[in-house]
């Protein structure tokens, strides 16, 4: 299964119950399309259906581990979305550093992980909007993870691995935002 209309409407039926998790989840989605210019051809569709399903590991029915990047990529995986897509939801945003902290990381192994312009788009769009789906700093929206998580969670134990890792694929999209801008369209 592939396509953006079908992942945006399986995160709105599975975060139906979740408003502020799906107004996020909006945010994020048209943050990735806005990105669409610094991509190889052919990756907007797969950054903006990632974008769409990246937390759908929060939805109630999908928790088995609690850790929702992990969560999320079994139910798309096993929903029979591609292999590059599932991979973007299981390492969304850093998530491997956070597996580690919880003793999940051999389980979130068995998901690839690309290090990719698409890859860095899915994090500066995750990073860049806050749980509200309104654009916000990526220092700001650090500060608040750590702030909603709370400083004993594994959030925090990850922080000083995660966030430079962060703030490198932010600074590499913007870098390639800014190229987009002075190349003149065709």
């Amino acid at each position: 299964m592939d396509g953006v209309g079908a992942a945006r409407d399986l995160a709105r039926f599975l975060l139906a119950d979740l408003p502020e998790r799906w107004r996020h989840t909006v945010g994020v989605a048209r943050r990735a399309e806005s990105l669409i210019g610094t991509l190889p051809a052919g990756d907007g569709a797969v950054l903006v259906a990632a974008a769409w399903l990246h937390d759908v590991g929060y939805a109630a029915p999908l928790r088995d581990t609690g850790f929702h990047p992990l969560d999320g990529a079994r139910h798309v995986r096993a929903a029979g979305w591609s292999y590059r897509i599932t991979g973007l939801v299981a390492h969304h945003s850093g998530a491997m550093c956070v597996a580690r902290c919880r003793g999940l990381a051999d389980q979130l192994a068995e998901f690839p992980q690309e290090s990719s312009p698409t890859a860095d788009a899915l994090v500066y769009a995750d990073q860049t909007v806050g749980p509200d789906g309104v654009v916000m700093t990526f220092e700001d929206r650090l500060a608040d993870m750590l702030h909603r998580h709370g400083t004993g969670s594994p959030h925090a134990a990850a922080h000083h691995e995660r966030a430079p890792l962060l703030r490198a694929a932010v600074l590499r999209v913007e870098d390639r935002l800014a190229l987009a801008r002075l190349v003149p369209a065709a």
